[in-house]
């Protein structure tokens, strides 16, 4: 298969409501949409690049820089027999992984679409559904997050996560427990602690969260480990991992005993099943992880999800719980038990509003062969 034409579409859709981190407040999200065109198909990827560079080093504009300049040029070069051929396209390229899952990711769908099969069973999913949990950001109180997490409960969400920071954690642990005994509910740092804050995380240990999710640096395993002995509850990496082999690396030493997967955060669909059969391996379970994904990146994480390992609740929320604008035809709902389907449809499944992302862009480039 050879790559005939590349659409770049910039769209910059507003949140329902801001998304509060220990490192950011998002306001809008600004993504990448790629549409890959070959043999009559079209193939979608999207960029989970955030606008700044709070998560990783990448943002919307490095992700332009480095699809232009660099990526597209190797895929236009290159001729994929299958979709695992699109990483070895980019081998040459070192980082930039979010850009990379970009073009990889709607390369899987081109080759789902040809096939006439959904990208879940090009990539081994084994589920027709997929467990849903939900993130919620920081709030101004706390009774404020919990009347959002009963709201949550109530549309069938079968695991909370919220976002804690310095001044604004263990009191919240608290509270969430007190107020459900039962819930399965976990905490997610975004890399704001050390291990100066030992005591602070045994304190939390005593509200029985379900996993603490990478509380101390973004590109750390060592001082996981060191913090993971000193507890009950399991530490949940996001950051640190980027590929199969970190996966492998951070399970050997005890850094963490559960393991979020980010196709964006990895460089793509080859990587994440590389992450996950890593995991699978080890007996650790995986879960799917979001980044205020659009309709695109939406659906390739559902269908990531259906993989066997993916055995906890993930981000994988509802469409409409994030986003006005809706870009695909098909938004994804939650289920009243708390699953959502995996579209059975060629590639992932949805119809994309083409004249929709055309009239919201805010910037549209083509690109062909030389």
């Amino acid at each position: 298969m050879r790559i005939e034409r590349a659409t770049l579409h910039v769209v910059r859709l507003p949140l329902k409501l801001p998304y509060v981190t220990s490192g950011s407040t998002e306001t809008h999200e600004t993504h990448v949409l790629a549409r890959l065109e070959s043999e009559g198909q079209a193939g979608w990827g999207e960029s989970v690049a955030p606008e700044r560079p709070w998560y990783s080093g990448e943002t919307t504009s490095t992700v332009l820089l480095a699809l232009e300049e660099f990526l597209l040029p190797a895929l236009f070069r290159a001729d994929l027999g299958r979709p695992e051929d699109a990483g070895a396209a980019f081998g040459h390229v070192r980082e930039h992984r979010m850009a990379k899952a970009t073009l990889e990711m709607a390369v899987w769908d081109l080759f789902a679409k040809r096939a006439g099969r959904p990208l879940a069973a090009l990539l081994g999913g084994t589920r027709d559904r997929i467990p849903c949990g939900v993130a919620i950001g920081l709030k101004p109180s706390i009774a404020e997050l919990l009347a959002t997490i009963e709201r949550e409960l109530a549309g069938g969400y079968r695991r909370v996560k919220v976002k804690v920071r310095p001044g604004d954690d263990l009191a919240i642990a608290r509270a969430i427990r007190e107020r459900f005994p039962t819930l399965d509910f976990m905490v997610d740092a975004n890399s704001a602690y050390t291990l100066a804050d030992l005591d602070l995380f045994r304190a939390m240990d005593e509200t029985r969260p379900m996993m603490i999710e990478q509380p101390l640096a973004h590109d750390d395993l060592v001082d996981h480990a060191t913090l993971q002995r000193a507890l009950r509850t399991p530490i949940c990496l996001d950051e640190s991992i980027h590929s199969g082999e970190d996966a492998r690396k951070a399970i050997a030493i005890g850094a963490t005993r559960i393991v979020n997967i980010k196709a964006g955060r990895v460089g793509g669909h080859a990587e994440a099943r590389r992450v996950h059969d890593a995991c699978t391996a080890a007996g650790v379970p995986v879960w799917c992880g979001g980044m205020l994904e659009m309709g695109i990146g939406r659906a390739h994480n559902v269908h990531l999800a259906s993989l066997p390992g993916f055995s906890l609740p993930g981000d994988v929320a509802a469409s409409a719980r994030y986003f006005e604008t809706e870009l695909i035809g098909e938004p994804f709902t939650v289920e009243p038990d708390g699953t959502m389907r995996v579209p059975t449809g060629p590639g992932i499944g949805v119809t994309v509003l083409e004249d929709v992302i055309r009239r919201v862009a805010l910037d549209v480039r083509e690109h062909r062969p030389a």
